[in-house]
């Protein structure tokens, strides 16, 4: 307790220069409190973007049907695997599809595509194909209704009710199917890959054009836990999976979005870094100035008999009461303006990340870590920063010192 006393009274002799450090340090710690944040936020809109709008946050296929696409490739019996899906407590929805590659053509013009079959009740729970809408009406069912992406409608230069032919192969080496249907819904979901190369037509009449029964190429998984989308080893996927079928997380079937994040991940930590190195340099600065203006009065204290270990103790007691100052300063700017940005987002204008477009602002999001955890680090990193100038004040000579006063 004298330690702490007497460190509080020596913070106070020069009040703007702990006042300054304080600032620099607190700085420190709201900056990433804001900055983590709004990562985070970025993070949590792209996996949103990247599994909720179509893919799901799980998968699954045949084996080899993602490396090839190949329409033979299919789940002839997707009964079992519906069966394990329904009684599966952390499955929130699933939806059964079925793709091929395929010509669109239209009076005006033709386009290649990726034809999609998708039950329209089931797909509500996995995808956001139904709000993406923009013009027209989803899927009820009728054999004639398509829905096509905005840039696509814009090539093949048709409106709601035009006839649009789609042209595709058979599976197991059947011949071509061509049928024709009425434009009923345009799409835009901002990725340019859906916007300009994808079809949408109900289950059954995909089925039907491609001579399957009940087989499907795809089941899209949504899970009841957000947290478990993360999991690459989830239980589910390995009851899934088997010789004949593969059940993959969002990471594996969409790694290019799961890199990124783990980049955007390691960027928080080099930023974290250099952050804390230049608030360290600050500490240590301001320790060394503090000695060197009491170095008389430490010579004193030395020739009377204070141990090195008591000089030691004293700065580190006085980097820690700056560091706490600092903490309770960087937590609350932090924790205000970041809180503003989780309500109000942050607003950065349209801008595209690996093909998808964001629109929207992105909104900050709280972590407990940042109000536990960094204030921690704070502390810590601060009190080490400060062990050279100390061991600097037990080494001091007492016959040098009290040759010396400013």
């Amino acid at each position: 307790m004298l330690n702490l006393k007497l460190a509080f009274r020596n913070l106070f002799r020069n009040g703007r220069r702990t006042l300054l450090t304080c600032l620099l340090i607190g700085f420190s710690l709201s900056a990433l409190i804001i900055v983590d944040g709004i990562i985070l936020g970025m993070s949590k809109l792209l996996v949103e973007s990247a599994t909720h709008l179509m893919s799901g946050e799980a998968q699954v296929h045949r084996r080899g049907y993602l490396d090839s696409f190949d329409v033979d490739l299919y789940i002839a019996d997707p009964g079992a695997l519906q069966a394990t899906l329904e009684r599966n407590p952390a499955v929130a929805g699933y939806s059964m599809r079925v793709m091929s590659g395929g010509m669109v053509s239209s009076p005006y013009n033709v386009a290649a595509a990726m034809i999609l079959g998708l039950d329209a009740g089931q797909e509500k729970s996995v995808s956001r194909i139904s709000e993406s809408l923009v013009d027209g009406e989803y899927l009820s069912g009728m054999d004639t209704e398509l829905i096509i992406g905005s840039d696509l409608a814009d090539l093949l230069e048709v409106k709601l009710g035009d006839r649009i032919v789609l042209t595709l192969s058979q599976v197991d080496g059947g011949g071509i199917s061509q049928e024709l249907f009425r434009l009923s819904g345009i799409s835009r979901f901002g990725i340019r890959e859906l916007d300009s190369t994808t079809a949408f037509i109900n289950l059954d009449r995909a089925r039907g054009m491609m001579g399957m029964d009940t087989a499907v190429h795809e089941i899209a998984i949504r899970y009841a836990e957000g947290e478990d989308s993360a999991n690459r080893n989830h239980p589910l996927l390995a009851e899934l999976s088997n010789s004949e079928y593969e059940a993959l997380g969002w990471k594996d079937f969409n790694a290019s979005i799961g890199t990124m994040l783990e980049t955007i991940d390691l960027v928080t930590i080099v930023v974290g870094m250099i952050l804390f190195l230049l608030a360290s340099f600050g500490v240590i600065n301001t320790m060394f100035m503090s000695i060197y203006e009491r170095i008389y009065e430490f010579g004193v204290i030395k020739a009377i008999g204070t141990r090195p270990t008591d000089l030691i103790k004293l700065v580190l007691c006085e980097s820690f009461l700056i560091a706490v100052g600092s903490v309770i300063c960087g937590t609350l700017l932090g924790g205000a303006v970041s809180y503003y940005f989780s309500v109000s987002g942050v607003i950065l204008g349209e801008f595209e990340v690996s093909g998808i477009a964001f629109h929207n602002n992105i909104y900050s999001v709280l972590e407990p870590a940042q109000f536990i955890e960094f204030p921690i680090y704070v502390i810590l990193l601060t009190v080490i920063a400060s062990l050279y100038p100390a061991a600097f004040a037990a080494k001091i000579v007492p016959s040098e010192a009290l040759q010396k006063s400013l």
